[in-house]
């Protein structure tokens, strides 16, 4: 229900600066296009439709891929990290933080970029978890945001397993790419992280993969069972 409560002592948060975020098997560094254009643009051929709900792609050259990332690196609207998985080394997507209100403390993740050989791995969901980390227990944000095209299912379902709620519809929202976007919108607060991060740690622990790295209870079902 709405609310409206004195927040005594209030003050605006910091801006996210270029960090490097490491986890178990996966780590996240400041996205570069001197280091990482090579890499993705190895993951993203064959695979034009990872850039189906992106504003940009795809990319018909490697040159232009690269200028691409440079235009994300350079930019002061997003800060962009890219996604390195342990097991290769190599940089397999990006994702953002954008749409940046420090004042408020409110931050969006998105511009996310997750290519075939990372999508529905555990250093994806882990890539995850280390932003909201970062966001909620480094920095002290209150409430960390989710958007996507209403029509991209599996972003949709991605929020609600990562622990955002579904906060509604905003109908004719954006134009991408000459088409308009309905724009599905999900939430998580500083009051409701504790109990995500009790999940996908529990999630991420090693004892719940058995030896080929199936996992024994999944994230939404661990965050179910909790108190």
């Amino acid at each position: 229900m709405p609310s409206s409560q004195p927040l005594a002592g209030w003050k605006p948060v910091a801006l996210p600066r270029p960090a490097s975020l490491a986890g178990r098997c996966v780590q996240l560094f400041p996205l570069s296009a001197e280091k990482h254009t090579a890499d993705l643009w190895s993951a993203v051929q064959g695979h034009d439709e990872v850039w189906d709900y992106l504003s940009d792609g795809p990319y018909a050259t490697e040159p232009d891929l690269r200028r691409a990332i440079e235009a994300k690196e350079a930019g002061t609207a997003a800060a962009f990290l890219a996604i390195i998985p342990k097991a290769s080394g190599k940089a397999e997507g990006y994702a953002s933080y954008m749409r940046m209100d420090p004042a408020n403390g409110v931050i969006e993740v998105g511009n996310i970029l997750m290519t075939p050989s990372l999508q529905k791995t555990t250093a994806a969901t882990e890539a995850m978890y280390l932003m909201a980390r970062h966001i909620f227990d480094d920095l002290g944000y209150r409430r960390y945001e989710w958007k996507c095209n209403a029509l991209n299912g599996p972003s949709r379902r991605a929020a609600l397993r990562y622990g955002f709620t579904f906060e509604g519809i905003f109908r004719q929202h954006m134009i991408i790419k000459g088409q308009n976007r309905d724009t599905a919108w999900f939430s998580m607060l500083d009051s409701e992280w504790p109990a995500r991060k009790t999940a996908f740690e529990a999630w991420l622990d090693p004892t719940n993969f058995d030896a080929d790295g199936h996992q024994r209870k999944s994230l939404s079902q661990i965050a179910a069972n909790l108190p």
